[in-house]
């Protein structure tokens, strides 16, 4: 007498069955593009972007440039607010440039002056709509606010106050919020 139900046999995984699997059925599940490759499906993009969006350094160098107050920063000043080597930002910002995302802007009279910088990364119209579909946009006022809050050595507050290039229209417009009077939310309070 067997231990086991006799349909058992039917639907026991053996070497043959799984190799029927794999090489019959498998194939016919998965669609396929006019090349002949597997589909990666309709959130292959999504999962792009979110890879793209959720690396360390690259979402540190978006949360600084969005609490800028220009939202244009150079090398040194993104070195010194993420924490991160200027090698491992410039990495990044090329990924971020290449992806259409950030954008490289030259501010002509401070090139040639040893003190000024004269490159500043900032983000394009694709970028910003972006972050506006991925909702990182909302945390402009957080991001204002923990940057403003931070302390900066005196080259960073030299870099920070330098002259820089406009960012196009749509993108400023974009980045731009109402900020809140503290002064009049501390004389409510103090009421």
């Amino acid at each position: 007498m067997l231990s086991e139900p006799h349909w058992f046999f039917l639907i026991r995984p053996t070497w043959i069955t799984l190799t029927v699997i794999l090489f019959y059925f498998v194939p016919l599940c998965m669609s396929e593009t006019d090349t002949g490759a597997a589909d990666p499906g309709p959130f292959a993009e999504q999962q792009r972007l979110f890879k793209l969006l959720s690396q360390d350094t690259r979402h540190l160098v978006i949360q600084e440039l969005l609490g800028h107050p220009t939202h244009l920063m150079s090398l040194a000043e993104l070195e010194y607010m993420t924490g991160k080597s200027q090698a491992a930002i410039k990495d990044q910002l090329e990924t971020l440039i290449d992806a259409e995302l950030l954008a490289r802007y030259t501010y002509e009279p401070s090139e040639g002056k040893r003190d000024l910088p004269s490159r500043f990364y900032g983000f394009t119209e694709r970028g910003v709509e972006l972050l506006h579909d991925y909702k990182y946009l909302r945390g402009l006022p957080v991001a204002r606010a923990l940057y403003e809050n931070t302390r900066k050595t005196e080259k960073v507050e030299r870099h920070e106050s330098a002259p820089r290039p406009e960012l196009p229209d749509a993108v400023a417009k974009a980045l731009d919020f109402d900020e809140p009077d503290l002064d009049a939310i501390d004389d409510r309070t103090t009421r």
